[in-house]
């Protein structure tokens, strides 16, 4: 989970970058702390499409975070 002080640090640290630059330790730090954003991003998503169905042209009914599974074991990945 991405807390308020983490996105204030990518903030301050996107910031810093555009101004003045950053030191070899804080992009490892502002790396670490956008993709822990990402993640929370794709498991919000996660939830988000295992709460909606569709509800196809035959009367089916799909959960789209199912048809989501589906497909990326399909893929091979």
């Amino acid at each position: 989970m991405i807390t308020e002080n983490d996105l204030a640090r990518i903030n301050a640290l996107a910031r810093k970058s555009k101004a003045e630059g950053l030191t070899q330790d804080e992009i490892q730090e502002q790396k670490i702390l956008r993709q822990k954003y990402i993640q929370a991003v794709r498991a919000n998503l996660r939830s988000q499409l295992d709460q909606i169905d569709v509800i196809g042209p035959d009367g089916t009914v799909e959960n789209l975070g199912e048809k989501h599974d589906s497909k990326k074991a399909g893929c091979g990945d």
